[in-house]
């Protein structure tokens, strides 16, 4: 599917760089070592090395079953690895407890599936994380969360419940939920496919804004538009590896594999 998303130039945010702003300490915010994955006998991993820079937008493309999605959870430890290292903002992931806790909280993803909490109204699933995790007091979780809710456009939908919202408003949610934290950086996991078509620009403009206001983000998805539009750099993965990696419009125009001609093909001629 090809995204024709638009949106409105969004105001840099001062604490936020691009990836040509290098960071003072040279070192990548999000880095991958040799990481190698099993599940059972299926290699979905191999030997990945992969950095991204702070304020840099990664899309992660590829056929299904590539490992681009299992790559993505590995990143705040939502899968483990059989070897190799993940490293952010020069911290090795922990295995467990409270360090793991802590470093999730500064990962922040948003899902195919929204994953709100039901029983909750919107408010109070933005709420949630700020008031248990980082102990933000109620008052100025909710003042904040009503300003994440009105970035993403569903801050007069507050007090219902997930339910009562399309599938298009509830990734928005999540989305606020996860910026809620303030993370380092954010990952994205198919986030459109689980929408109807007609939901998935609404989705996809909140994105290309975060990117254009200097969010780190690492963005696995099949939306070729948001891709040419938003990525400052793309990596294709087939069978467990990262085969190629650069601008978009080089991707684009002059993929290097066959691979990768193979499934852009398949793409644009659907």
């Amino acid at each position: 599917m090809t995204n024709t998303a638009t949106t409105t130039p969004a105001q840099a945010s001062p604490a936020t760089a691009r990836p040509d702003e290098a960071d003072s300490n040279g070192r990548p915010l999000v880095e991958l070592r040799h990481v190698d994955k099993h599940f059972g006998d299926l290699h979905v991993l191999k030997d990945i090395n992969l950095t991204v820079s702070k304020g840099e937008v990664l899309v992660v493309l590829g056929p299904s079953g590539s490992g681009k999605s299992t790559m993505c959870r590995t990143i705040n430890r939502l899968e483990t690895i059989d070897s190799g290292s993940i490293l952010i903002d020069g911290t090795p992931l922990p295995q467990e407890g409270r360090e793991l806790t802590r470093l999730r909280a500064e990962v922040g993803m948003v899902f195919q599936q929204f994953n709100l909490f039901a029983n909750k109204t919107i408010i109070d699933n933005v709420m949630l994380a700020p008031v248990k995790v980082r102990h933000v007091s109620k008052q100025d979780a909710h003042d904040e969360a009503m300003e994440l809710l009105a970035r993403v456009g569903v801050d007069s939908q507050a007090e219902k419940y997930p339910a009562q919202l399309s599938g298009g408003q509830q990734q928005r949610v999540a989305i606020a939920r996860a910026l809620a934290m303030h993370p380092k950086v954010m990952l994205f996991d198919e986030p459109t496919s689980a929408l109807d078509p007609e939901m998935v620009n609404e989705v996809l403009d909140v994105m290309l804004e975060l990117a254009g206001e200097g969010m780190t983000m690492i963005c696995v998805t099949h939306e070729m538009g948001f891709a040419r539009k938003a990525a400052d750099r793309v990596v294709f993965m087939a069978d467990g590896k990262i085969l190629e990696t650069g601008a978009p419009d080089d991707f684009f125009e002059h993929p290097r594999t066959e691979r990768a001609k193979d499934f852009l093909s398949k793409i644009i001629d659907h």
